[in-house]
Protein backbone atom coordinates (compact mmCIF):
# COMPACT_ATOMS: atom_id res chain seq x y z
CA UNK A 1 0.00 0.00 0.00
CA UNK A 2 1.52 3.36 -0.81
CA UNK A 3 1.68 5.85 2.21
CA UNK A 4 0.19 8.92 1.40
CA UNK A 5 2.12 12.25 2.80
CA UNK A 6 1.29 15.80 3.44
CA UNK A 7 2.92 18.69 2.98
CA UNK A 8 2.19 22.01 4.23
CA UNK A 9 4.01 25.61 3.09
CA UNK A 10 4.65 23.22 -0.08
CA UNK A 11 5.01 25.76 -2.85
CA UNK A 12 8.74 26.56 -2.68
CA UNK A 13 11.81 25.98 -0.93
CA UNK A 14 12.01 23.27 1.50
CA UNK A 15 8.25 22.12 1.15
CA UNK A 16 8.22 21.26 -2.74
CA UNK A 17 11.73 19.68 -2.25
CA UNK A 18 10.20 17.38 -0.03
CA UNK A 19 7.75 16.61 -2.31
CA UNK A 20 9.83 15.96 -4.76
CA UNK A 21 11.80 13.58 -2.65
CA UNK A 22 8.75 11.86 -0.79
CA UNK A 23 7.27 11.25 -4.23
CA UNK A 24 10.99 9.73 -5.58
CA UNK A 25 10.02 7.43 -2.65
CA UNK A 26 6.83 6.00 -3.32
CA UNK A 27 4.73 8.05 -1.56
CA UNK A 28 1.70 9.68 -2.87
CA UNK A 29 1.83 13.02 -2.32
CA UNK A 30 -0.56 16.36 -1.43
CA UNK A 31 1.00 19.60 -1.58
CA UNK A 32 -0.62 22.12 -0.06
CA UNK A 33 -0.21 25.96 0.21
CA UNK A 34 -1.88 29.44 -0.35
CA UNK A 35 -0.19 29.49 -3.96
CA UNK A 36 -2.38 26.89 -6.11
CA UNK A 37 -0.55 28.31 -8.99
CA UNK A 38 3.25 26.97 -7.98
CA UNK A 39 0.83 23.93 -6.75
CA UNK A 40 -0.28 23.09 -9.76
CA UNK A 41 3.31 23.41 -11.62
CA UNK A 42 4.69 21.39 -9.00
CA UNK A 43 2.38 18.54 -9.62
CA UNK A 44 2.94 18.84 -13.05
CA UNK A 45 6.58 18.48 -12.53
CA UNK A 46 6.49 15.55 -10.33
CA UNK A 47 3.71 13.88 -13.04
CA UNK A 48 6.25 14.41 -15.81
CA UNK A 49 8.94 13.02 -13.81
CA UNK A 50 7.43 9.70 -12.70
CA UNK A 51 8.25 6.71 -15.24
CA UNK A 52 5.13 4.98 -13.92
CA UNK A 53 3.02 7.72 -15.78
CA UNK A 54 1.22 7.24 -12.24
CA UNK A 55 -0.85 10.78 -12.22
CA UNK A 56 -2.76 9.93 -9.50
CA UNK A 57 -0.05 10.12 -7.02
CA UNK A 58 0.44 13.97 -6.45
CA UNK A 59 -2.43 16.13 -5.54
CA UNK A 60 -2.43 19.49 -5.13
CA UNK A 61 -4.53 21.35 -2.29
CA UNK A 62 -4.85 25.28 -1.39
CA UNK A 63 -4.16 26.34 2.09
CA UNK A 64 -4.11 28.84 4.49
CA UNK A 65 -2.60 27.40 7.76
CA UNK A 66 -3.51 30.67 9.69
CA UNK A 67 -7.32 30.25 8.68
CA UNK A 68 -8.96 27.19 10.30
CA UNK A 69 -11.73 27.35 7.78
CA UNK A 70 -8.50 26.34 5.47
CA UNK A 71 -7.22 23.65 7.22
CA UNK A 72 -10.79 21.99 8.26
CA UNK A 73 -11.04 21.84 4.59
CA UNK A 74 -8.12 20.19 3.77
CA UNK A 75 -8.99 17.61 6.45
CA UNK A 76 -12.14 16.63 4.60
CA UNK A 77 -10.65 16.52 1.37
CA UNK A 78 -8.47 13.75 2.68
CA UNK A 79 -9.40 9.95 2.84
CA UNK A 80 -6.43 9.15 4.63
CA UNK A 81 -3.47 10.54 5.49
CA UNK A 82 0.06 8.37 6.92
CA UNK A 83 2.94 11.52 7.06
CA UNK A 84 2.41 14.92 7.61
CA UNK A 85 5.23 17.51 6.94
CA UNK A 86 4.47 20.75 8.79
CA UNK A 87 6.74 22.42 6.90
CA UNK A 88 4.88 26.55 6.77
CA UNK A 89 6.29 28.98 8.32
CA UNK A 90 9.12 31.50 7.86
CA UNK A 91 10.89 34.28 9.32
CA UNK A 92 10.09 38.17 8.91
CA UNK A 93 12.88 41.25 10.17
CA UNK A 94 16.15 40.99 11.83
CA UNK A 95 15.20 43.43 14.65
CA UNK A 96 16.51 43.42 18.34
CA UNK A 97 13.90 43.39 20.83
CA UNK A 98 14.00 46.67 21.36
CA UNK A 99 12.66 47.20 18.09
CA UNK A 100 10.60 44.84 17.14
CA UNK A 101 7.48 45.00 15.23
CA UNK A 102 5.11 42.93 17.18
CA UNK A 103 2.77 42.22 14.26
CA UNK A 104 6.06 40.74 13.02
CA UNK A 105 6.11 38.62 16.07
CA UNK A 106 1.94 37.78 15.73
CA UNK A 107 2.47 36.50 11.78
CA UNK A 108 5.69 34.26 12.44
CA UNK A 109 3.80 33.04 15.69
CA UNK A 110 0.85 32.20 13.53
CA UNK A 111 2.42 30.62 10.97
CA UNK A 112 5.27 28.29 13.05
CA UNK A 113 3.16 27.74 16.12
CA UNK A 114 -0.64 28.01 15.60
CA UNK A 115 -0.57 26.57 11.88
CA UNK A 116 1.25 23.72 12.73
CA UNK A 117 -1.38 22.78 15.59
CA UNK A 118 -4.04 23.53 13.85
CA UNK A 119 -3.13 20.79 10.84
CA UNK A 120 -1.44 18.26 13.57
CA UNK A 121 -4.75 18.80 15.36
CA UNK A 122 -7.32 18.33 12.05
CA UNK A 123 -5.23 15.40 10.43
CA UNK A 124 -4.34 13.64 13.72
CA UNK A 125 -7.28 11.22 13.92
CA UNK A 126 -6.42 10.36 10.30
CA UNK A 127 -2.57 9.37 11.57
CA UNK A 128 -3.84 7.35 14.00
CA UNK A 129 -6.57 5.61 11.94
CA UNK A 130 -3.66 4.49 9.19
CA UNK A 131 -1.65 2.71 11.90
CA UNK A 132 1.87 4.10 11.78
CA UNK A 133 1.49 8.01 11.49
CA UNK A 134 4.45 10.46 11.36
CA UNK A 135 4.42 13.96 11.98
CA UNK A 136 7.52 15.46 10.95
CA UNK A 137 7.72 19.07 12.01
CA UNK A 138 9.93 21.56 9.99
CA UNK A 139 11.67 24.28 12.93
CA UNK A 140 15.34 25.23 13.15
CA UNK A 141 18.75 25.49 14.57
CA UNK A 142 16.61 29.07 15.77
CA UNK A 143 14.36 26.79 17.88
CA UNK A 144 17.05 25.78 19.96
CA UNK A 145 19.87 28.27 19.98
CA UNK A 146 19.19 31.91 19.94
CA UNK A 147 20.99 34.52 18.06
CA UNK A 148 20.79 38.48 18.19
CA UNK A 149 18.05 40.13 15.93
CA UNK A 150 16.47 36.65 15.54
CA UNK A 151 14.03 36.95 19.00
CA UNK A 152 10.72 36.70 16.93
CA UNK A 153 11.82 34.01 14.99
CA UNK A 154 13.53 32.64 17.74
CA UNK A 155 10.89 32.85 20.51
CA UNK A 156 8.48 30.98 17.71
CA UNK A 157 10.67 28.16 16.36
CA UNK A 158 11.29 27.51 20.34
CA UNK A 159 7.53 27.23 20.62
CA UNK A 160 7.36 24.55 17.74
CA UNK A 161 10.21 22.89 19.13
CA UNK A 162 8.08 22.80 22.59
CA UNK A 163 4.81 22.00 20.89
CA UNK A 164 6.87 18.84 19.26
CA UNK A 165 8.65 17.13 21.99
CA UNK A 166 5.06 17.60 24.20
CA UNK A 167 3.32 15.86 21.53
CA UNK A 168 5.21 12.95 21.46
CA UNK A 169 4.38 12.32 25.13
CA UNK A 170 1.17 12.81 24.91
CA UNK A 171 1.45 10.10 22.03
CA UNK A 172 3.29 7.63 23.23
CA UNK A 173 0.77 5.65 23.14
CA UNK A 174 -0.57 5.54 19.74
CA UNK A 175 0.86 4.97 16.18
CA UNK A 176 2.49 7.72 15.55
CA UNK A 177 5.76 8.90 15.45
CA UNK A 178 6.79 12.63 16.44
CA UNK A 179 10.30 14.06 14.47
CA UNK A 180 11.88 17.17 14.43
CA UNK A 181 13.91 18.53 11.43
CA UNK A 182 15.83 21.54 12.59
CA UNK A 183 18.01 23.05 9.68
CA UNK A 184 21.07 25.53 9.92
CA UNK A 185 21.64 27.62 7.16
CA UNK A 186 19.73 27.12 3.63
CA UNK A 187 19.92 28.72 0.93
CA UNK A 188 16.19 29.04 -1.27
CA UNK A 189 14.79 31.18 -3.16
CA UNK A 190 12.12 32.86 -0.76
CA UNK A 191 13.24 32.50 2.57
CA UNK A 192 15.40 35.82 3.08
CA UNK A 193 13.52 37.50 0.60
CA UNK A 194 10.44 37.38 2.16
CA UNK A 195 12.17 38.40 6.18
CA UNK A 196 13.61 41.52 4.32
CA UNK A 197 10.37 42.21 2.45
CA UNK A 198 11.79 41.60 -1.06
CA UNK A 199 15.01 43.42 -0.43
CA UNK A 200 17.10 40.99 -2.69
CA UNK A 201 20.35 42.91 -2.15
CA UNK A 202 20.13 42.85 1.44
CA UNK A 203 18.78 38.42 1.20
CA UNK A 204 21.69 37.87 -0.94
CA UNK A 205 24.27 39.30 1.75
CA UNK A 206 23.09 36.61 4.01
CA UNK A 207 24.93 34.07 2.15
CA UNK A 208 27.78 36.02 0.71
CA UNK A 209 31.08 33.99 1.52
CA UNK A 210 29.19 31.00 2.84
CA UNK A 211 31.06 28.28 0.60
CA UNK A 212 28.54 25.80 0.98
CA UNK A 213 25.34 26.19 2.74
CA UNK A 214 22.36 23.66 2.29
CA UNK A 215 20.09 23.23 -0.43
CA UNK A 216 16.50 22.54 -0.18
CA UNK A 217 17.02 18.95 -1.14
CA UNK A 218 19.17 18.69 1.55
CA UNK A 219 16.34 19.02 4.15
CA UNK A 220 13.81 16.77 2.18
CA UNK A 221 16.61 14.08 2.33
CA UNK A 222 16.55 14.16 6.35
CA UNK A 223 12.82 14.16 5.96
CA UNK A 224 13.18 11.48 3.63
CA UNK A 225 15.55 9.37 6.28
CA UNK A 226 13.45 9.79 8.83
CA UNK A 227 9.84 8.53 7.49
CA UNK A 228 11.17 5.73 6.04
CA UNK A 229 12.49 4.03 9.12
CA UNK A 230 11.12 0.90 10.59
CA UNK A 231 7.58 1.55 11.75
CA UNK A 232 9.40 0.90 15.57
CA UNK A 233 11.74 3.50 14.84
CA UNK A 234 11.71 7.14 15.56
CA UNK A 235 14.06 9.48 14.91
CA UNK A 236 13.51 12.13 17.70
CA UNK A 237 15.41 14.85 16.35
CA UNK A 238 17.51 15.75 13.59
CA UNK A 239 20.07 18.49 13.68
CA UNK A 240 21.70 19.54 9.73
CA UNK A 241 24.00 22.31 8.84
CA UNK A 242 26.78 22.98 6.71
CA UNK A 243 29.96 22.26 7.09
CA UNK A 244 30.91 25.61 7.70
CA UNK A 245 28.03 26.81 10.35
CA UNK A 246 28.79 25.90 13.97
CA UNK A 247 25.79 27.65 15.22
CA UNK A 248 23.20 30.43 14.01
CA UNK A 249 25.64 32.70 14.71
CA UNK A 250 28.91 31.37 13.74
CA UNK A 251 29.40 31.21 10.32
CA UNK A 252 32.61 30.81 8.18
CA UNK A 253 32.48 33.15 5.43
CA UNK A 254 35.50 33.06 2.01
CA UNK A 255 36.33 36.92 1.44
CA UNK A 256 36.14 37.45 -2.14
Amino acid sequence: MRKTAVITGASSGIGAATARRLAAEGFNVVVAARRRDRLDELVKEIQDADPAGRHDAVAAVTLDVTSQESVDALAAALPECHVLVNNAGGALGLDPVADADPADWQTMYDTNVLGLLRVTKALLPKLIAGGDGHVVNITSLAGHVPYEGGAGYVAAKHAAAAVNDTMRLELVDQPVRITEVAPGMVQTEEFSLVRFRGDAERADSTYAGVPDPLTADDVADCVAWAVTRPAHVNIDRIDVQPRVQAAPYKIHRVSS
